[in-house]
């Protein structure tokens, strides 16, 4: 009996240590997975209409023959726009492509949808294939002026921090890296292109270079003068600090100048507005009673005469 006894308590023991390491065991795997990051689903095969299209866009573009002449303007436009994208042109090509042939496609099947004759036809799906080759360079064009204007307007608060940072005893190397950290939430478009001086930098690249490589990706023409600034404070061994600090004040004073002259251009724009749109509405409330006084007052008059 005592060895049955024996027997059983081991039995309920080892079942019961078991039994708690596999519900430990259980919970730190719950704790594990509940840490750790949700997986990302990718799916196997292309199922997005976005992705269709992109995959679409560079296969025709990269069917199409590259023009040598015409290339190096593009890419530098691309850039320009933020695509830095090796593959940047091919998409670009083939979304004039698909474009012109989705345009004259929608617009040849509307017309003879509507019953268009001949001509018309044929004038129609041109005039449509002739937007959809355009439209994309236009989007371009646009996407560089904002960019460029949004480059423009946070130049001095990006040269304010360049004074702190090189009065506070950090290289030009070191205040361009630390005011891409400091800047990538309020101008994004700044921080990307000093930090792509910065890795050009540490690429090997000369400081002039690097500085000059920024001018010509940007276009702006404030940015260009800057650099011009600092490589020849850099090339004389003059001040930096006084140097960023006066252009600062430069760029604002001209920002100054640029929103009076703005100002002072206001009144003429608001000539056509107010003649075509305020005053046939104010002679309408203000003449309009008077006319409708004397109509009824006079008519009556005439009838008696």
């Amino acid at each position: 009996m005592a060895e049955l006894a024996a027997a059983a308590v081991f039995l309920i023991v080892a079942l019961g240590t078991a039994w708690a390491g596999l519900k430990l065991a259980d919970d730190r795997v719950r704790s594990v997975e509940r840490l750790a990051p949700e997986p990302r689903l990718v799916p196997k095969e292309i199922g997005s209409r976005a992705l269709i299209w992109r995959e679409l866009v560079s296969r025709v573009g990269a069917a199409l023959p590259a023009s040598e002449k015409g290339l190096p303007r593009l890419k530098r436009r691309l850039v320009r726009a933020g695509f830095r994208n090796p593959a940047a042109p091919r998409y670009f090509q083939g979304a004039r492509v698909v474009g012109t042939a989705a345009f004259g496609g929608m617009a040849l099947a509307l017309a003879l949808r509507l019953g268009a004759g001949s001509s018309n036809l044929v004038l129609g799906a041109g005039a449509a294939a002739a937007l959809g080759y355009i439209a994309p360079m236009q989007y371009l064009l646009w996407r560089i002026r904002r960019r460029q204007h949004a480059i423009q307007r946070g130049l001095p608060n990006a040269l304010d921090l360049m004074v702190i940072c090189v009065e506070s005893g950090l290289g030009i190397d070191q205040t361009t890296l630390q005011v891409a950290k400091e800047m990538s939430g309020a101008h994004p478009e700044i921080a990307d292109e000093f930090t792509v001086m910065n890795l050009e930098l540490r690429a090997g690249k000369r400081r002039a270079e690097a500085l000059h490589h920024l001018a010509d990706r940007t276009g702006v023409e404030d940015l260009k003068k800057l650099v011009a600034v600092l490589v020849q404070t850099d090339r004389f061994g003059t001040s930096i600090a006084q140097t960023l600090r006066g252009y600062a004040d430069y760029l604002r004073s001209m920002a100054r100048q640029r929103a009076e002259e703005r100002a002072s251009k206001l009144a003429v724009k608001l000539v056509f507005p107010i003649f075509f749109c305020v005053l046939p509405s104010l002679f309408a409330v203000t003449v309009g009673p008077v006319l409708t006084h004397l109509i009824r007052d006079l008519i009556p008059l005439i009838e008696n005469m």
